[in-house]
């Protein structure tokens, strides 16, 4: 009797008038309620932050690192997490696998609770909640953060903010905006922030004025390079390239600089928030959270003698990049002439910061000695682990068959500053300017070989670097200069996810990876299926998923099947 007088119910209340539920308020909330409440949301936005997975990770290591040469997918074989391996190789890149799905789905989580604090934020007074402009500005650099990273991967994006009632999202196209527009939405935010945010923040963590002077900077340089629908870069916009510089100067001239040691940025405890640091996600552990906000997407990449899984190999091709010739400058072109030799080659000290090799000290820990029998299949991946997301043997914590940590993830670097300043000059043919910037890092790398020592003092390796000196070493021509910057971007931030990306930009993706496929086939032999298709592989397809879900609005990318 209990289930058809629950049935008769619900059908009594269907066939009511509309009006029935158009019941007025019985009372409305408070303005402490209201904000309250305001930040909880805002709280629940910066957590996205530290929500992704070992195989949706925010680091984007599979695509940025993996697909650019820099890396290999590693673990137990092509089969382990083989959707990775289709990313490494450019074969059978579908728009069905989970992974992509899963990475869009969880970019828009984090956006709807952007806009959720948004949509909050904009209804209360001033008077109610004084800290009303900043916060916004702290919800608009996050959301133009997660939107920099759809769009780097997917392109086409459908953009949705705070405005847009969730009834009306399924009619917003991921083609709704061009190419540029999609790139002066994400503009928009930061310069939102740039405008409203403070110069410092009481907590750690949030971004300030600076952060978002430097995301709008990279986002205007990336803007600058602009694509036709087949991802051909058609032109290189001189003005966006000019707004690079000045918004960069903003940041040189602020009180961030290069960390005095290049390992200060990698390494777990007293240097974490330094001085390069300009904007990091803060990971913690006994912090009320079942297991601590661990950095979960990077989880892989620990060695296998060290816990699990060893994923995120350095490629043998990187390895050869930190080479350095007998002026101290990288052996640009025939840097990969020849496999790296620690007994026959100097090497810039980077290399040591970025790749663990067999019988040199683990992270700085001359009590730790990284072994041959630390790599789950060195026939496959060889031996080489990467060093920067990685910590010391006791700092670990164990999560199943996992070992995370709490250190930090920059997103935001001073390094990087200098260096896309760096890039727009020389585009714009002011290479002369251009020229200090990129000695500065280099005289940086130069400075930091103290924690490269083994137990008895000496060096790790051969180490040898100088600065670039026209007239003395190197003839610095417009287009010397434009390799010797895309060179150091490489040594710079080799294994930190941008690879790929940079590759694209400058429209050399095709070329560049069809020639390391050609080389490293040789020494991997599960490479040499591979092969880069130019006007598809620079972007992943739009999953399947939220094709069908929009009903067939989504358009997919170039070269994929829909």
């Amino acid at each position: 009797m209990k289930k058809i007088f629950c049935l008769s119910l619900l059908f009594s209340l269907l066939a009511c008038k509309k009006d029935f539920l158009d019941v007025a308020p019985k009372a409305l909330l408070s303005d402490a309620q209201v904000v309250g409440g305001t930040d909880q949301l805002i709280t629940a936005a910066y957590a996205s932050l530290g929500n992704d997975h070992y195989d949706i990770p925010w680091s984007l290591w599979p695509y940025g690192n993996v697909r650019s040469g820099d890396a290999y997918k590693g673990g137990r074989d092509e089969a382990d997490i083989q959707e990775f391996y289709f990313l490494e190789t450019f074969k059978n890149v579908r728009s069905d696998i989970g992974q992509f799905d899963g990475q869009w789905f969880q970019y828009y989580v984090a956006l709807s609770r952007v806009n959720a604090a948004l949509g909050v934020l904009n209804s209360v007074s001033e008077t109610a909640y004084p800290l009303k402009k900043t916060r916004q500005a702290e919800m608009r650099f996050l959301r133009g953060h997660w939107y920099f990273q759809l769009k780097i991967l997917f392109k086409y994006i459908p953009y949705i903010d705070e405005t847009v009632n969730t009834n009306e999202y399924d009619k917003i196209s991921n083609n709704a905006l061009t190419n540029d527009a999609l790139w002066e939405k994400i503009a928009a935010d930061f310069q939102f922030g740039v405008d409203n945010l403070p110069a410092t923040q009481p907590e750690i963590g949030r971004p300030n004025k600076i952060a978002a002077t430097a995301y709008l900077a990279k986002t205007r340089l990336y803007q600058a390079y602009e694509q036709d629908d087949k991802h051909n870069v058609t032109g290189i916009n001189a003005d966006k390239l000019k707004q690079v510089v000045a918004l960069s100067d903003q940041v040189i001239s602020s009180p961030y600089g290069l960390a005095p040691d290049f390992a200060n940025n990698f390494s777990l405890g007293a240097t974490e928030n330094g001085v390069e640091s300009i904007f990091s996600v803060q990971y913690s552990k006994d912090d009320g959270t079942m297991f601590g906000r661990l950095d979960f997407g990077d989880v892989l990449a620990t060695p296998q003698g060290l816990g699990c899984c060893d994923f995120h190999k350095p490629s043998q091709n990187l390895a050869n990049a930190f080479k350095t010739g007998p002026d101290g400058l990288p052996m640009i072109p025939d840097f990969n002439n020849a496999d790296l030799d620690l007994s026959v080659n100097t090497v810039d000290p980077r290399l040591n910061h970025t790749i663990a090799m067999p019988g040199h000290p683990w992270k700085y820990d001359v009590n730790t000695i990284y072994q041959i029998s630390w790599n789950r299949t060195p026939d496959v991946y060889g031996v080489f682990a990467s060093l920067k997301e990685n910590v010391q043997k006791g700092s670990y914590i164990q999560v199943g068959p996992f070992y995370g940590s709490t250190k930090n993830r920059i997103i935001l670097r001073y390094a990087d500053v200098l260096l896309w300043k760096a890039e727009a000059l020389i585009e714009l043919g002011r290479q002369n300017e251009a020229l200090p910037l990129i000695n500065q890092i280099r005289t940086r790398a130069k400075n930091s070989t103290a924690q490269l020592k083994q137990s008895d003092g000496t060096y790790e390796s051969n180490f040898k670097i100088d600065t670039y000196q026209p007239g003395v070493n190197c003839n610095w021509t417009q287009d010397f200069a434009r390799q010797a910057l895309r060179f150091e971007r490489r040594l710079e931030f080799a294994m930190e996810g941008s690879r790929f990306f940079d590759l694209v930009r400058w429209g050399i993706a095709d070329t560049y990876l069809n020639n390391y496929f050609q080389a490293e086939k040789a020494k991997r032999k599960y490479l040499k299926d591979g092969l880069f298709t130019k006007n598809r592989d620079e972007y992943l397809p739009i999953p399947l998923n939220q094709i069908r879900f929009s009903h067939g609005l989504y358009k997919q990318n170039n070269g994929y099947a829909q």
